[in-house]
């Protein structure tokens, strides 16, 4: 069951309710607050039924006849809470689940088990009061009408959701100014670029004001320029908005610009639930050493060896890999014995990061009980 959490001050100002966070402002000896997270789900599952049979005309013949069935889990008992203004990450690998969830999130498909809850309300019912709150911006999926302009496509958008002309004027001014779609507006949809087609896309999904984004790879097919712009647009929106963000992308750069958390799954289930640093913390224990040297590049792997290991040495410009506990101790010899130009410590890429991940719950579900022992261990 979804649990109602009160915010109740009590003497002294300690508040009896911790889990989910509630809003500072509330702690002020007023009357009590019931505090509803803007995502809340609890052991949620999706299973699809997909034919199976073999290659060849008789196959063919007998499935027909009787068909053989076998059950894909696409989503395996996940449980996650969402509170109002966060922008969360939502990571994995292709069919991790991800879209899946988000389809469930915003009511286009019916959970098999579990329990949904957004803003307080049951996805699946689609409810006019929840639909004009949410959004859904697929970046495979297009919204806009091919062949007329995208002003047009605006203008349908208001109608759909019965947005009062003056509220919808503020709101397109404000997108406009921040996209910069000026030019853009009274082209037909087919003569835009896609990075151009992309952000109307957002804009026409914004014009009703939802306080819940589900952005599924905003940026997928994006050059480096049009994704910084889109990154830079969807964290002004949420700071002057307070809108819950729930992003999911391949391209680690929009993470680290946007989420502090992260939420990453893999093949339906939960992995990991926190902050992005602690997610580095946890999966990789080790630090990488760029250094720049004078001279003596060809002695670095006897000063390395033990402690770390070069991952790339050309024109003076040496990568190690070295445990973060003897990150100081490499430092320090490294610094003692060579003449050193520029030396920086730095967390590997969080690519690199997040395929550990995936690489660890491979190791964890194929491998008997000692070998992940051993895993654990060698890391």
């Amino acid at each position: 069951m979804f649990r109602a959490v009160w915010h109740i001050p009590a003497k002294g100002g300690a508040n009896f309710a911790k889990e989910p966070p509630t809003d500072p402002e509330q702690d002020d000896g007023t009357l009590p607050v019931m505090v509803i997270p803007a995502v809340e789900i609890s052991r949620l599952r999706k299973t699809y039924s997909v034919p199976v049979r073999e290659p060849g005309v008789m196959a063919s013949l007998r499935s027909l006849v009787k068909r053989t069935t076998r059950d894909i889990h696409a989503v395996d008992d996940l449980s996650i809470v969402v509170n109002p203004g966060e922008v969360t990450g939502f990571l994995g690998p292709n069919g991790a689940g991800k879209t899946t969830t988000l389809k469930m999130l915003s009511g286009l498909l019916y959970p098999t088990g579990g329990q949904v809850r957004v803003l307080g309300f049951e996805p699946s019912r689609r409810e006019r009061a929840f639909l004009r709150q949410i959004t859904l911006v697929m970046g495979q999926r297009n919204q806009l009408a091919w062949d007329i302009p995208a002003t047009d496509s605006f203008e349908l958008h208001r109608a759909i959701y019965r947005v009062p002309r003056p509220e919808y004027r503020r709101t397109l001014d404000e997108l406009v100014d921040l996209l910069d779609l000026e030019p853009l507006l009274p082209k037909p949809v087919r003569q835009l670029s896609l990075g151009e087609r992309m952000k109307c896309e957002i804009a026409v999904s914004l014009l009703h004001q939802p306080k819940v984004l589900f952005l599924d790879e905003p940026t997928i097919g994006l050059d480096v320029t049009m994704q910084r712009r889109i990154r830079t647009f969807i964290a002004e929106y949420n700071r002057r908005h307070g809108a819950t963000v729930l992003l999911t992308s391949h391209y680690m750069a929009d993470v680290e610009a946007l989420c502090k958390r992260v939420i990453v799954i893999h093949h339906g289930k939960l992995l990991f639930d926190g902050d992005l640093s602690s997610l580095v913390q946890r999966f990789s224990p080790y630090k990488t050493l760029t250094i720049e040297l004078e001279s003596g590049s060809d002695r670095i792997g006897d000063l390395v060896d033990g402690i770390g290991e070069v991952m790339r040495s050309e024109d003076g410009r040496v990568t190690i890999r070295v445990p973060k506990s003897d990150t100081a101790r490499l430092t320090e010899r490294v610094l003692a014995s060579l003449p050193v130009i520029d030396l920086t410590v730095e967390d590997p890429p969080i690519d690199d990061v997040i395929e550990r991940v995936f690489a660890v719950e491979r190791v964890t579900s194929n491998d008997p009980p000692e070998a992940h022992e051993r895993e654990h261990q060698s890391q």
